[in-house]
């Protein structure tokens, strides 16, 4: 999201003034190094009897009210707009199957030195024939509370097939797969993946399509126009952790390859989640911003 979609599962805390969420247990983040480790794969969960854990947020900086950025927040697309957009929250391709809460309008909003170092790591990967795509950036609070809500409704599953075939929902939280309150909302976290370049064309998302496992192979899962990555994005499962065993060829040369190009530019990868890096040095590190995501709001 995991999102990701998608999808941060820092333990830092939401707003004081906002309901309790739930927090997800402390997992480590891979440190800004050339290529993951390679831990043996981990087995699928078991289902859980709740929804959603009931661990409650600790106090933390509230989350600034208003509509509006902070100054400092920009559009990428102002930035380096040679990066490939695919906000999928703004659309109803993603886990929940609808438009998330806040997603106004398809924009990468990051902090400026956020989408300053996303500008290197495009230079960088421009040079080895490769685009940066990014499937989501800023995240507002209220988007993370869809997804609680979301988790808390068991029956609410269309999108299971294609997101999280193997997986319950009711472990999605304690799993890692989701987390509140989330990096993406102090805006220095990305979701992104590699296309080649110059970047070939995507199929629309067709609604009525029968839905495939995003653990398929490429070439029979959602036909995204990104390099293979062993999974599709956003892809609730094992296998989409960055250094799964079962990944092999070009999937993992490609996810080592955008590792070290992340990691060049400062950014550090979630391991649980091939496409989610967090910029290392991130300026807002305690805050959670809930203004949308709307051109209206820088």
């Amino acid at each position: 999201m995991g999102r990701r979609r998608g999808a941060d599962r820092s333990t830092r805390s939401a707003r004081a003034a906002a309901p309790a969420v739930v927090v997800v247990a402390v997992v480590a983040l891979l440190p800004g190094c050339p290529a993951p480790q390679r831990p043996a794969p981990a087995a699928p969960s078991a289902p859980a009897t709740s929804s959603v854990p009931a661990t409650p947020a600790a106090p933390a900086t509230p989350t600034p009210a208003g509509s509006r950025a902070p100054t400092g927040f920009v559009d990428l697309s102002d930035v380096d707009p040679t990066v490939v957009t695919d906000i999928r929250y703004a659309t109803a391709h993603n886990f929940v199957g609808r438009p998330i809460a806040g997603y106004r309008e398809p924009l990468c909003l990051l902090t400026r030195p956020a989408a300053d170092a996303l500008r290197r790591a495009q230079q960088a990967a421009r040079a080895t024939g490769h685009r940066l795509k990014v499937y989501d950036c800023y995240r507002p609070q209220r988007a993370v509370d869809d997804f609680v809500d979301w988790a808390g409704r068991p029956g609410e599953q269309k999108m299971k097939a294609e997101f999280y075939p193997d997986v319950a929902k009711s472990r999605l939280f304690a799993d890692g797969y989701l987390g509140a309150p989330t990096a993406h909302s102090r805006g220095s976290t990305v979701d992104v993946t590699l296309v080649p370049d110059p970047p070939p064309g995507q199929p629309p998302y067709a609604p009525d399509a029968p839905l495939v496992a995003c653990t398929a192979p490429v070439g029979e899962r959602y036909a995204d126009n990104g390099v293979d990555m062993g999974t599709g994005f956003d892809c609730f499962d094992p296998r989409a952790h960055t250094a799964d065993r079962r990944i092999t060829g070009a999937a993992r040369d490609n996810r080592e390859l955008l590792v070290r190009l992340m990691a060049d530019a400062g950014f550090t990868n979630y391991p649980r989640e091939w496409w989610h890096y967090r910029l290392a040095d991130e300026p807002y590190p305690d805050t959670y911003f809930d203004f949308p995501v709307a051109r209206s709001s820088l």
